[in-house]
């Protein structure tokens, strides 16, 4: 969440609020029935919602929900200028609370200072992404190609990733992944792996047999 409050329930017991800086991460698994309802005030709403494709040897995992509040995303600021908090991955031996996922994702949330010259290793063969959520700068080598903010730059291949600032600060969220490689299909919010698997969980839900799981843990359907 970026501003604002959010009232999170699901089908495996949980239920909570979600405000500023909080972050929730839902492994749907073999099925989840969720739902996120605006709590509306004075304040703006906004956040960022990713979605994580699960490895086929996962898809039927028991579902599992992790609601993590600001206090417990630690920031760290490696170099003068550069301020990150480590939602998922490791930075510094910082770890990131959400873990145990299956692609190896790293989530985090950078804040330049202007004039700033950033440069964060990633690994090689993952998928790397930046968006862009306040101000502007540049992702290339040259810096030759300003992003302005509500923009995702997709980077190639490599072991690092160079972002710079001009006379504006930025903020941005950086995440990267392990492709999996594996054939995707999907019918609303559900995932799967093919035609076949996509027309099982349809039946499942029509027949309520979709929810496998209903013990709570520490509405939308998704799988």
């Amino acid at each position: 969440m970026l501003d604002g409050r959010v009232e999170h329930e699901d089908s495996i017991g949980n239920k909570g609020i979600i405000g500023q800086g909080d972050v929730q991460w839902m492994s749907a698994g073999s099925g989840i029935i969720h739902q996120e309802m605006p709590k509306v005030d004075r304040h703006r709403l906004g956040g960022f919602q990713l979605w994580v494709n699960m490895p086929r040897a996962h898809k039927m995992s028991d579902p599992r929900y992790q609601e993590v509040k600001s206090g417990r995303i630690s920031e760290v600021e490696p170099t003068q200028g550069v301020r990150m908090r480590v939602v998922a991955g490791s930075v510094g031996g910082i770890r990131g609370p959400v873990q145990d996922i299956g692609v190896d994702p790293e989530y985090i949330d950078v804040r330049l200072e202007p004039r700033t010259d950033f440069v964060h290793p990633v690994t090689p063969g993952h998928t790397v992404f930046a968006y862009l959520l306040d101000g502007h700068a540049s992702f290339d080598e040259e810096a030759s190609d300003v992003v302005e903010d509500g923009h995702l730059v997709i980077f190639g291949d490599g072991d690092a990733v160079r972002v710079r600032t001009t006379d504006t600060p930025a903020r941005f969220l950086l995440v990267s992944g392990k492709p999996l490689r594996e054939p995707i299909a999907w019918w609303g919010p559900i995932v799967m792996n093919s035609r076949k698997e996509i027309e099982q969980a349809v039946e499942d839900y029509q027949n309520g047999t979709f929810i496998k799981r209903r013990a709570p843990t520490n509405d939308r359907l998704s799988r």
